[in-house]
């Protein structure tokens, strides 16, 4: 990569800066109680020292903070290491010998570098006319039929997300109709999965707790999608995302951001994505928005 210019030259990503863009949070706001998958380790966060436990001499004060989670809790995103089928990784090592001393070295979150790429939503319910119902699986037909309504093929490299609607549910008061341990979960299945493997996507991510579909009553009992795109396709899977601005506001192209935690050795890191377009107030106004 050349150089950032010094001499006043014009610079492709601070002229972009300069003439505005609009940043879209996709992460998830992490509170305790929140809809998590129920095979990892809740969310809880506490202060053990707040303002007034220990004052200085000249009355400044400071707080802080504890965190204990599990790293596939809230926005999310699976590292190569989560998922083995039949005792092996992705690209056939052994699943139990590659943890050896508690740690994942060659497949491990760590190893999964920042993302600077295109994004492209794929918005289900805005071809199908509805929300995706609970446990509807989202078909390679309906993948298709959103690439071509919003004229955004899914190319090689790119970061897809796929809506289903089911984000809506993250913040009902009943916490466990995200979950959807009865009902289902809507998603893709292994043909959804492999359309996106086909495509030889970087990663992909989704607006539900376990990216692809859950059938009703049956929780996280089989979970082909993951099979084909971690262990045989290595495709990252971020989890959990927030979908709903950026489809309200027909977002279907953008520079996605991500950059995990480098959590050495770790199956998973939180996350928080972010999806960076022109801000085309900014032109019409000739002013600047972050």
């Amino acid at each position: 990569m050349p150089d950032t210019p010094v001499d006043g030259s014009s610079d492709p990503l601070l002229d972009a800066v300069r003439a505005g863009v609009r940043v879209y949070d996709l992460g998830r706001r992490l509170t305790i109680g929140m809809p998590q998958s129920p095979n990892h380790p809740a969310y809880w966060h506490t202060l053990p020292r707040r303002h007034g436990d220990a004052v200085r001499g000249d009355g400044g004060s400071a707080a802080n903070d504890m965190l204990v989670m599990g790293t596939h809790v809230g926005t999310h995103i699976d590292a190569l290491a989560h998922v083995s089928q039949d005792g092996r990784l992705h690209g056939g090592a052994d699943a139990v010998e590659a943890g050896t001393g508690g740690r994942y070295a060659e497949l491990g979150v760590h190893t999964i570098a920042p993302m600077m790429r295109r994004g492209v939503l794929l918005d289900v319910p805005a071809v199908l006319g509805e929300h995706c119902p609970p446990g509807y699986e989202i078909t390679p037909e309906d993948l298709d039929a959103a690439e071509r309504a919003q004229g955004t093929p899914v190319r090689e490299g790119d970061v897809a997300l796929i809506r289903s609607g089911w984000g809506r549910h993250f913040d009902d008061p009943d916490r466990t109709v995200y979950m959807g341990a009865e009902s289902g979960v809507p998603g893709v299945g292994e043909a959804g999965a492999r359309w996106l493997a086909e495509r030889r996507v970087h990663a992909a991510g989704s607006d539900t707790i376990a990216f692809e579909r859950l059938a009703p009553g049956q929780g996280h009992a089989l979970l082909p999608a993951h099979r084909v795109l971690l262990v045989e396709a290595g495709i990252y899977l971020v989890e959990t995302m927030n979908l709903e601005e950026v489809a309200a506001e027909r977002v279907h192209e953008c520079t996605f951001v991500l950059a995990p935690l480098p959590l050495y050795g770790a199956t998973g890191s939180p996350v928080r994505p972010l999806a960076v377009v022109p801000d085309h107030r900014a032109s019409a106004t000739g002013g600047h928005h972050g």
